[in-house]
Order: structure tokens, then sequence, then C-alpha cells
């Protein structure tokens, strides 16, 4: 029987799916990161299923016990306290074990902040580059942030929120002061997003620190143009073509990778005069 990935609502129970729901009910045992956590998902959808631990501090030792459940034909479901197991939490160890071993693996599509993160920066999408989290120590922190810096792809961030002045210090003195966007408590009753950059956020985080599950996002390294013209030429006859201000900035963020902010200060400027 094979191992069943099952990604679990990051805030709202009603964001599990209905494939979600059944392969956890045709279980034979959840491993679960938090058993706490996944009995409050249990109890609303009247799951009654024994659970077993599966974190970050003992995911060595108990892969081998689960493979051996799925040797002997056991339905094992894993999940994660929110979103999908392997992605920025526990359960990747596990998968690449069932994976070198030819044992059957389901991976079920569902709940992850990174796409509503994503769409709601308002950034660019073509393409991203999921980063997770950063590390917890400056140098290599650093080191990490100096990979990214010359990317295009905007650049999708999980945030701890004790941690978060930390990071966004170094990403606005390693990446330099970038349109970016906080998402914050995605799903849930408090869901906020705050479209800025780096270094405003920064100052925010000073001010108050930030609460709840954050994803960040901070648009990619603008590439340099042959003609750095080109695109302001191409705005302007687009704008004298009749196209609305919106469409202007979507085509040549899209196509230039030029930031937003600079297509639509281009924009204002054009139409004061």
């Amino acid at each position: 029987m094979p191992l069943t990935v099952v990604p679990t609502p990051i805030g709202n129970l009603e964001d599990i799916t209905l494939r979600g729901l059944r392969a956890l009910r045709n279980a034979d045992i959840i491993a679960c990161e938090d058993t706490r956590r996944t009995r409050i998902l249990c109890t609303r959808y009247v799951l009654k299923k024994p659970l077993i631990s599966y974190h970050e501090h003992n995911e060595r030792g108990r892969t081998e016990q689960i493979l051996q459940r799925l040797r002997e034909g056991q339905k094992v479901a894993l999940v994660s306290d929110a979103g999908t197991p392997g992605i920025s939490d526990p359960g990747a160890v596990l998968i690449g074990a069932v994976i070198a071993e030819g044992l059957p693996l389901e991976i079920l599509p569902g709940a992850t902040a990174l796409i509503p993160g994503l769409l709601y920066s308002g950034l660019s999408s073509r393409p991203f580059l999921f980063a997770g989290f950063l590390s917890d120590k400056a140098s290599q922190r650093k080191k990490e942030l100096e990979k990214l810096e010359p990317l295009e792809a905007t650049l999708l961030f999980y945030l701890s929120p004790h941690k978060a002045l930390p990071h966004l210090a170094d990403m606005e003195a390693l990446l330099g002061n970038r349109s970016a966007a906080l998402i914050r408590e995605i799903s849930k009753i408090h869901e906020e997003v705050l479209r800025s950059s780096l270094g405003e956020l920064r100052r925010l985080a000073e001010a108050e620190p930030f609460r709840g599950e954050l994803v960040l996002a901070v648009e990619g390294k603008v590439r340099e143009e042959s003609s750095p013209d080109l695109w302001r030429q191409r705005a302007e006859k687009l704008l004298q073509e009749g196209a609305s201000p919106k469409d202007i900035v979507r085509e040549i963020a899209e196509e230039y990778g030029i930031p937003k902010n600079a297509i639509k200060s281009l924009l204002f400027s054009q139409e004061k005069s």
C-alpha cells in the first residue's frame, strides 16, 4: 500500500480537500508533525485513526518504522502541521526513502502558503523561486542571499515572526531596497497583505514585530538592457495607442522584467506632462 502525502489546511480547516479526507479515512495510521495539531483536524472531520509523531527531531529513526509498515501492506498517511509535507516541513526524508526503496507513493495536491503568497504579492510569477526559510546564522544567511542576489526570478521566503527583523535587514543590505510584499496569516481571520519595499517592511518590523505565519515575496533582480530606453518607448507607445495604465504595467513588467513601481512612475509623469 502507498505512503500518501496529504496536504492539510494552513489556517481555515475548510481548505482540506475531499480526496485528502478520503485518504485520511482510509489510512491505517497517520504520521504527523504534531499529534495535537492533527487531532484538531481529526476531531473536526470525525477521523478516528491512530496517530504517530513524525517531526524534524525523530524523522531519521521514525522513517524505518514507517517503511516497515509500508512493506507489510499498511496504508500510511503523512501530514504536517499545515500545508504540504516536505515543503519546509518534515517529510522529505521519508519521501526520499520510499522512492529509493521502490515502494508505492501518492502525493496529493492541496493547501500551501507559497502560491497564495506569490499571487497576493502582485510580483511576476514568471519565473519565481521558492527559497523557504533562510538560515538563522547570520554568516550562512549572508551566503544564501548572495547566491540569490543575481537571480531575475521573484523570490519567495517563509519568515518566522520573531526572526523577521534581522532577516529583512540582511535582505535590504544584500539584495537592495527592492519591491516586496509581506503576506501574513493566509486564509485566517487576520489575513493581511503589505505591499511595499524591503526597507519599509524592515522599518515596520522595527516599530512593531510582525505576528503570525509570514510569506515574503521579493522582486527579482532587474536585468540590464542594451537600450535602457527601450521599455520606456514601448510604454509610451502603448499609452498613445489608448491602452490602460493597468494593462501597460502588466505587459511591460512581463516583457522587460521592469519593476511595476518604475512603470507606474513613468506613466504618472506622462499624465502630468
